[in-house]
């Protein structure tokens, strides 16, 4: 009883009291409550009495709710039956009252159902149960629809903590029991008022797909009054769902072929091709229309590989979608863009003409089919390319609604995409040229022009560009010629330089490309001076111009470094941003590439110049201005450097200006080493360099990983241990580079391996966690004749074993990763005279690592891990082949049985045995997921598996 008013005060005090901190202080107080044994005795007793506010109602049949799906097990198994009669009560006694309650008292008893097997349910099941209740108390009738609509959705409740086996027996349970259900839901049709009840109940169950005939069916009474509701004035949302279900139900794969189904299909469609018309009708409440373009839209996905054949019957579905597409609410149309992608699919893979058998055959049919679809994508182009034009209010929209455009925009896009794909690039862009020639036939000065018309369909020809033909000759010149003539408006303009930079392919390839490519550059100036939205657009188009037209543009790098230098200084009305301006840095690098060394190297060092003259400056002034100045004011520069030795591919000219430019680098690091983003940027420019120059960095790169392995000692920055690993990934295998690589990885390692002692440690510095594991990757990947007889190999090895279940997903992957790759040595020619000291490591601690793996799979690491587990033990597994198997059975024998079955550990082993004697690891996911499943079920279960296994103590011995 004491308990019974606690729960009421702190619900009175989440609901009402005035103080934010009161009400969360009640909130966690009430979660914690929900936990204890104590919640399910407190909230039956509240729901029985008839004193509780609505308030105290809706959360204590919650609780009872969450109770019977997660904790069932917590009660004695003669607990059972005084629930089931309590919760039968309840739902009798809440038959009028507050809906959400009696709903979360009907999937109480749905989740006691899940729990119980029909046989010890007692009166034949819970589906011959409900019948007799109904029988006996008939004006509880829609107390128990709400059960039976709720009962096969929790077929596919996973929040339910039960055995996979038990779930699939449950819908085997229902399955069986399907007639009786639909004797129930029919006799249930008698009563007027309960008809939108009974036919939400009746979609429930076809969800499950249980093969009931298509010609009984076809002449149902539960499918007929669904049906007879089309024609009504105000369409029933029950009706439309019962229908949609039956749509998905005739094409589902589990039957016997679309023959079987046809009773049903001639049955559905013509009643839904009746409806066409009031797609269009203005006295139709939008609600209504949306309903019927869905049961389009679902007849268009469900039926698509019999629309597919072309046939006159399907070809009329395909022009009512055209309809849907049609329509002005961009909700609406929207609901056929999957049907349009489906179709392409189908029509355009080889694989959908498997049975036309030889390859002439197979190309008749396909030439025939997209013969007779072309006229159909052909007024999808031009009906949904209208859709992206921005709407005279834009601007006063609010970002919200300003990025749900930007979405229908891309949405639009995919579907122009899938168009191309069906009809070939260079046709949709003939259509859409038409569009084009209509927008802008109709402008006068460039104050009166509307250029939302024209910039829509630039949008949609900007979206095509990957499938428009480089040698298109007829139409792209008269688009390109066509853009220097449009007004600076900056939405037309910021899609004029997309498509720059789209074509730029084709401008490369076209013969008039080069006398194109100045008015084009022009118009990439005027967008860097407009908006940062402009300019953001021309900086891309200018890079990938770089890039396709490098050759095209050698000639005139002068006029492109004046366009880069002006930008990047940031000289006269140019907007562009220090991130955009990486793009310039990246096109003028690309242009550079092309250029003969000689030349090449007084390119770079111009390109350079800007980037380093500011560093120079700032180093000038001494050690404490170096030291003061904001990280941002030297990144923006040494991030420009990074992207220049990323994309000028003259690895001597990369390398000849790092060795000029070390005593800058040197003096950033030596001050700023405690700065982890200047030490980020800079760790990028000298990793790129490393990657671009090689081997011809051989004398710069001593001397930086001397500095490297200096300021490691002092700040962990994780950034040296990752351009120690690009180092490592070049230079690992060379024979000159033995003795330093030697020392760099001791030192590297002695220096991270000491600060990780106990998973707390992991947890606080996760990203260097994940950058030591990858170097230790590639060390045993390119160097392991350097590593694995290194002392620091086996504290890596135990250090792995502490930090293997950190919560951070990169750091644990890396961690895990990094055991593959040791458990992986024998693969590789390298690393194959490496294996006896491998296993002299590996086999002390081989049983504590596979426990540690087991953990990880069975609630130790979040689900979303188990595939990098699994390939983790199963590389183990193949190593150490009889030996690791042992290792996992002992592992999972310490599992308690009231946790994991014989039976499931048994499905578990078997299947780790296949996968090791070189079955696919694939075989190997069920039977994991399923281990990993039931012993994350509940939270109880969960803290009694890992309570045995124990990842976190790696000396724990068995006792038997």
């Amino acid at each position: 009883m004491e308990l019974q008013n606690t729960v009421k005060e702190a619900l009175n005090a989440l609901y009402h009291h005035p103080d934010d901190a009161v009400r969360m202080q009640a909130d966690r107080w009430l979660q914690d409550f929900q936990r204890t044994l104590d919640a399910w005795q407190v909230a039956d007793n509240l729901l029985h009495d008839t004193d509780s506010n609505l308030e105290t109602s809706i959360f204590c049949s919650q609780t009872l709710r969450s109770k019977v799906q997660r904790d069932f097990e917590e009660l004695p198994s003669e607990a059972f039956r005084p629930l089931r009669v309590s919760l039968n009560t309840l739902l009798k006694s809440f038959h009028k009252g507050p809906p959400k309650v009696r709903t979360q008292i009907s999937l109480a008893v749905a989740g006691l159902a899940v729990h119980v097997p029909a046989k010890d349910w007692g009166d034949g099941g819970i589906i011959n149960w409900i019948r007799d209740e109904m029988n006996v108390h008939p004006e509880c009738l829609p107390s128990f629809l709400e059960l039976l609509r709720v009962l096969p959705e929790e077929v596919f409740n996973y929040k339910i903590s039960v055995r996979p086996d038990r779930r699939r027996n449950f819908e085997d349970e229902l399955a069986s029991g399907m007639e009786i259900v639909l004797n129930i839901l029919t006799a249930c049709l008698s009563i007027n008022e309960l008809t939108e009840e009974v036919l939400e109940a009746f979609a429930s169950w076809l969800r499950l797909r249980h093969r009931i005939p298509a010609s009984a069916l076809a002449s149902h009474p539960l499918v007929l009054t669904a049906l007879s509701s089309l024609n009504s004035d105000i369409l029933s949302e029950a009706s439309v769902n019962v229908i949609s279900e039956l749509i998905h139900y005739s094409a589902s794969r589990n039957f016997d072929g679309v023959a079987s189904q046809m009773p049903l299909i001639q049955l559905i469609v013509p009643r839904i091709m009746s409806l066409k018309a009031q797609l269009r009708d203005p006295s139709k409440d939008e609600e209504d229309v949306k309903a019927i373009a869905r049961l389009f839209a679902d007849m268009g996905d469900a039926y698509v590989e019999l629309i597919a054949t072309g046939s006159d019957e399907s070809m009329m579905i395909v022009q009512a979608l055209l309809g849907v597409a049609s329509h002005p609410e961009f909700d609406i149309a929207s609901m056929t863009f999957n049907f349009w992608h489906n179709l392409q699919i189908i029509l355009i893979e080889r694989n959908s003409y498997a049975a036309y058998g030889s390859e002439a055959s197979v190309e008749a049919e396909r030439a025939r089919r997209l013969q007779v679809f072309q006229s159909s994508y052909d007024s999808l182009v031009s009906l949904v390319s209208i859709k992206v034009e921005y709407p005279r209010d834009y601007l006063d929209l609010s970002r919200e609604d300003q990025k749900d455009f930007k979405q229908t925009r891309y949405a639009v896009a995919d579907v122009l995409i899938d168009a191309a794909l069906v009809l070939g690039g260079d046709a949709t862009l003939r259509i859409l040229y038409m569009k084009l020639i209509e927008a802008v036939s109709s402008r006068g000065n460039d104050e009166n022009f509307d250029w939302r018309p024209a910039e829509a369909v630039l949008f949609s020809i900007r979206a095509i560009s990957d499938y428009v033909s480089v040698v298109e000759g007829e139409i792209m010149p008269q688009v390109v010629s066509l853009l220097p003539k449009l007004p600076h408006q900056p939405q037309l303009l910021q899609t004029v330089c997309s498509i720059v930079g789209a074509y730029s392919k084709w401008l490369d390839s076209s013969p008039s490309g080069l006398s194109f490519l100045p008015p084009l550059i022009d118009i990439l100036v005027g967008g860097m001076s407009i908006s940062e939205d402009t300019a953001a657009a021309a900086a891309l188009a200018f890079r990938h111009i770089c890039d396709d037209c490098k050759k095209k543009l050698c000639g005139s790098l002068d006029g492109l470094f004046q366009i880069y230098q002006r930008a990047v200084i940031g000289e006269g009305p140019f907007k562009v941003s220090a991130e955009d301006s990486l793009h310039l840095v990246e096109a003028l690098s690309m242009v550079i590439t092309e250029l003969p060394s000689e030349h090449a190297k007084k390119a770079l060092e111009a390109i350079c110049l800007p980037a380093v003259a500011p560093l120079q400056d700032v180093i000038n002034q001494g050690p404490l201005v170096l030291g003061q100045k904001p990280a941002r004011e030297l990144t923006i520069h040494i991030d420009r450097l990074a992207n220049i030795f990323r994309h000028v591919n003259h690895p001597e000219a990369v390398a000849d200006a790092v060795q000029r430019l070390w005593p800058i680098f040197k003096a950033i690091f030596d001050i700023r080493s405690w700065d982890m983003r200047t030490m980020e940027s800079l760790c990028r420019a000298c990793k790129n360099a490393v990657r671009t120059s090689k081997t011809l960095m051989g004398v710069t790169v001593g001397v930086m990983l001397e500095e490297i392995q200096a300021l490691y000692k002092q700040h962990q920055q994780p950034c040296f241990l990752y351009l120690s690993s690009e180092v490592i990934k070049i230079f690992g295998s060379d024979p000159s580079c033995t003795s330093y690589l030697k020392a760099l990885i001791e030192s590297l390692f002695n220096n991270t391996t000491y600060m990780f002692t106990k998973i707390q440690d992991f947890t606080s510095r996760p990203d260097l966690v994940d950058d030591c594991f990858l170097l230790a990757s590639r060390c045993m990947r390119y160097c392991p004749q350097l590593f694995c007889p290194s002392p620091v190999f086996p504290c890596l090895v135990d250090c792995s074993m502490v930090g293997v279940t950190v919560q951070h997903r990169e750091a644990s992957n890396s961690i895990l990763t990094f055991l593959a790759d040791v458990f992986d040595l024998a693969n590789s020619s390298q690393g194959k005279p490496c294996v006896p000291i491998r296993d002299s490591v590996i086999i002390p601690r081989g049983a504590a690592i596979t426990r540690i793996l087991v953990a990880a799979l069975t609630g130790a690491l979040p689900s979303s891990r188990i595939e990098t587990v699994t390939y983790a033990l199963v590389s183990l597994t193949r190593a150490y082949g009889a030996k690791a198997l042992e290792w996992t059975k002992d592992s999972i024998s310490l599992i308690p049985s009231n946790a994991v079955t014989e039976a499931e550990r048994s499905r578990f082993l078997q299947a780790l045995s296949d996968a090791a004697s070189g079955g696919t690891v694939n075989g190997l996911m069920i039977p994991i997921e399923e281990l990993s499943e039931v012993c994350r079920r509940n939270r109880s279960v969960q803290d009694i598996v890992q309570g045995a296994l124990r990842p976190l103590d790696l000396n724990l011995v068995s006792v038997s």
